[in-house]
């Protein structure tokens, strides 16, 4: 776990009295739980914490305590020190990176993480970001916590394990959930508002499954989602689960295109390890789950994928 590591950057905080909480871009919720409940914990501690984000609050996570007090940079902004969770590389902060501070922390647990920071606890044994800040909170002030941290820490956690249907659910994350519960994180609560969708997201699905397409024998299924679709829904998060429940699939993939010419590639695996696909074009994430940003059209995004995902399933002797 290297506790340690947490421990310095907790005795490191302690110091700091301005201190900014920040994460990467298209924010999921394992990167808005974390923000959300180191700061309540600093807050609570008397610190002077802004939560900075180059992005929006997806409307799905805007039931999480102190939600609205996220928002853009300002380049006025002077900190002891930026707390950078969940990124992986400094470009998926933005303009957040702009800021000026004295100390870069680095908290995450994918790989390839590869932002250079004073302090840093990597550690891609963990289920979520979530667990590692739930460790960092308890070395600044051990003990019982409010119900606020305990639902911002909960939501991190299961939405990074699909609700502990995850291979990365592991006996440590169940017993931190379990102690969340006990502070006052309500499970039930949490997952209505965490699956609830609007009406226009679930006919946006409709229309992306009918591009379901199947490739290299059955063992990759990919759906897209080109400009047009993409206006008409805030977030796709949950859409390339479809494709990767499909029987003897095992690889998933979504295409997403943003803006002309940028198509932003989510990817899900059974067993195989789609990280090594999504770092083939400078992006990343863990084994089963990955993403990357392709530039060009959707037709060329999705042949350059495929081809580096049905190479990794050959590798992967599948």
């Amino acid at each position: 776990m290297g506790m340690d590591r947490l421990i310095n950057i907790a005795a490191c905080l302690q110091q700091c009295q301005v201190i900014a909480v920040t994460s990467h871009q298209q924010p999921d919720g394992d990167s808005l739980g974390s923000m959300l409940a180191l700061y309540h914990q600093l807050a609570a501690m008397g610190k002077t914490v802004h939560m900075l984000l180059d992005d929006e609050v997806p409307a799905m996570y805007r039931f999480l305590p102190g939600w609205e007090r996220i928002r853009r940079p300002l380049f006025t902004d002077r900190v002891d020190a930026l707390v950078v969770l969940d990124a992986g590389e400094w470009h998926r902060i933005g303009i957040v990176a702009q800021c000026s501070y004295d100390t870069a922390i680095n908290i995450d647990h994918h790989l390839g993480n590869t932002i250079a920071a004073k302090l840093s606890a990597i550690d891609t044994s963990a289920a979520a970001t979530g667990e590692l800040v739930y460790h960092l909170i308890q070395s600044l002030v051990p003990g019982d916590k409010s119900a606020e941290i305990a639902v911002c820490l909960y939501t991190a956690i299961v939405t990074d394990c699909g609700f502990f249907r995850y291979a990365n659910t592991s006996p440590a994350v169940l017993r931190i959930a379990a102690t969340l519960v006990e502070w006052g994180a309500r499970p039930k609560e949490i997952a209505e508002n965490v699956e609830t969708r609007t009406a226009a997201s679930l006919a946006v699905l409709g229309k992306v499954l009918d591009t379901l397409e199947i490739y290299a024998d059955g063992k990759i299924a990919f759906i897209s989602v080109d400009q047009s679709l993409a206006g008409k829904v805030e977030s796709t998060e949950g859409f390339v689960n479809y494709p990767r429940a499909i029987e003897g699939v095992e690889i998933a993939a979504l295409f997403k295109e943003t803006e002309a010419g940028i198509i932003r590639v989510s990817l899900r695996s059974k067993n195989a390890d789609v990280n090594a696909v999504a770092r083939a074009f400078s992006g990343g994430g863990h084994h089963r789950a990955a993403g990357c940003t392709v530039k060009g059209s959707l037709a060329d995004a999705k042949a350059k994928v495929l081809a580096q995902a049905a190479a990794q399933l050959k590798e992967y002797g599948v």
